[in-house]
């Protein structure tokens, strides 16, 4: 049985419903590293004190414990959206840019409107008008915000499984876009498709070879 860790999961959720705050989401996105398919964000509000230790750092997860707690997630949580941002644009405005943009898509849709924001990582969207706070490895810290990273990742990984149907050359189930030895080589003898992104550097390489 896995323990649970020593951090209180719940110790910025309380931190900020003694300010006063009552709604506050989550936000989190996943597959800025990746070669292929979009950039997924994620926010959830869950009830004031909700915990479950099922819920954690999505990248701390198995697949079928991912799914079980995405299930605990969407059962419990207040509200809960997810927003993607396709290669196209990631290749257009960069990755950051987008995945930031992920983000307040995801914001954006909740409904009710949060009073305030935990945020994954160093960077808040630039139009966040809501009160937010960002925490560096907030996935590990903040229960909201690991139920932010396991809503998107799910959704994601379930796109990319879609995608691995309709190019089963590149592993893309397994994979799910990252570039691994398996991906890179069949991009090296297949090429990249629809839906890689060009602006990075190996894809970026290998498509003057198939051009």
């Amino acid at each position: 049985m896995r323990k649970e860790s020593k951090i209180d999961m719940l110790q910025f959720e309380k931190m900020f419903s003694q300010k006063g705050h009552t709604l506050i989401a989550g936000v989190d996105e996943v597959g800025r590293g990746c070669l292929a398919g979009p950039v997924v964000a994620a926010a959830v509000v869950f009830p004031e004190g909700f915990d479950a230790i099922e819920i954690n750092d999505s990248k701390q997860l198995t697949p079928f414990k991912r799914d079980e707690a995405f299930e605990i997630i969407i059962k419990n949580a207040l509200s809960y959206a997810a927003y993607s941002i396709p290669v196209s644009t990631i290749d257009r405005i960069n990755i950051l840019k987008a995945s930031l943009a992920a983000m307040m898509g995801a914001i954006n849709r909740l409904s009710p409107e949060p009073e305030f924001i935990l945020i994954d990582g160093n960077r808040a969207p630039e139009k966040l008008m809501i009160p937010f706070k960002c925490i560096v490895k907030g996935d590990q810290k903040s229960r909201s915000v690991a139920a932010a990273s396991i809503v998107a990742k799910v959704i994601r990984d379930r796109l990319m499984t879609k995608l691995d149907k309709l190019y089963p050359e590149y592993k893309f189930k397994s994979n799910k876009g990252y570039g691994t030895a398996a991906h890179l080589t069949a991009l090296n003898k297949i090429g990249p498709t629809p839906h890689h992104r060009y602006s990075f550097s190996p894809v970026r390489q290998l498509a003057f070879k198939f051009e």
